[in-house]
């Protein structure tokens, strides 16, 4: 077992917990506004909120890096006014991973908004709810299997990340060293048996997360019917 096998590990599971939950708090509201948005610009909108599907991931954390080192403005706003710092931190990879993993958590609530018949929103606003209180009680709970896919679809992607946490954070043991960086490392250095003990653990979480998936998809597909 690599010396620092669990805190890589730790690192990893709380990269990728986070950005699924943040994910899903953002995405929520522009998910909605996307799915009902009657605007010419709602292609553009779904063009860069898809972006991250085509581009390599070094091209996005690439950017990143540029956009958040103190040669550009955003990045002396954010060093200089609010004292941030992100490259090479794990603030810094973590905005990383919300940008590459925005569609795998947008595409599929987008879709579920979609799929929910107009009634169940008009009845809503008919017996004078508000838009949060039908977004919270009424639409959300009809939704399950969208919020699922798009949580653990973010979260199992996000464990594989390489490209974009390597540009933004490097290779820093307990700060970025997440294990897909983990692994190419011990590999390069060829501890395989090392690597080997990296890879295992990804390949069993993200069976495991894809089992229950497709499980619970199942069951709630049978009580549907």
């Amino acid at each position: 077992m690599p010396p620092d096998y669990w805190q890589t590990l730790r690192l990893t599971l709380a990269l990728a917990l986070c950005t699924a939950v943040l994910l899903l708090v953002l995405c929520l509201p522009l998910a909605y506004a996307l799915a009902h948005s009657r605007s010419r610009l709602r292609p553009l909108a779904e063009a860069v909120v898809s972006l991250p599907l085509v581009l390599p991931p070094t091209v996005i954390g690439f950017y990143l890096l540029l956009a958040f080192s103190d040669s550009t403005a955003l990045g002396r706003f954010l060093i200089e006014k609010l004292g941030l710092s992100l490259n090479f931190t794990f603030p810094g990879i973590l905005v990383g991973s919300l940008v590459y993993s925005l569609p795998f958590m947008m595409q599929p609530l987008q879709a579920g908004f979609r799929q929910l018949p107009r009634s169940l929103t008009e009845a809503a606003y008919t017996l004078g709810k508000s838009r949060l209180t039908t977004l919270w009680r009424v639409l959300l709970p009809n939704m399950k299997p969208a919020l699922l896919n798009g949580a653990v679809l973010t979260f199992a992607h996000t464990l594989g990340e390489f490209g974009v946490v390597l540009m933004i954070g490097g290779n820093l043991p307990g700060r970025t060293r997440v294990a897909s960086i983990a692994i190419y490392d011990e590999v390069q250095s060829l501890q395989y048996d090392q690597a080997n003990a990296y890879a295992g653990t990804l390949l069993a979480v993200a069976f495991s997360i894809l089992v229950a998936l497709y499980w619970f998809s199942k069951k709630n597909a049978a009580h549907l019917s």
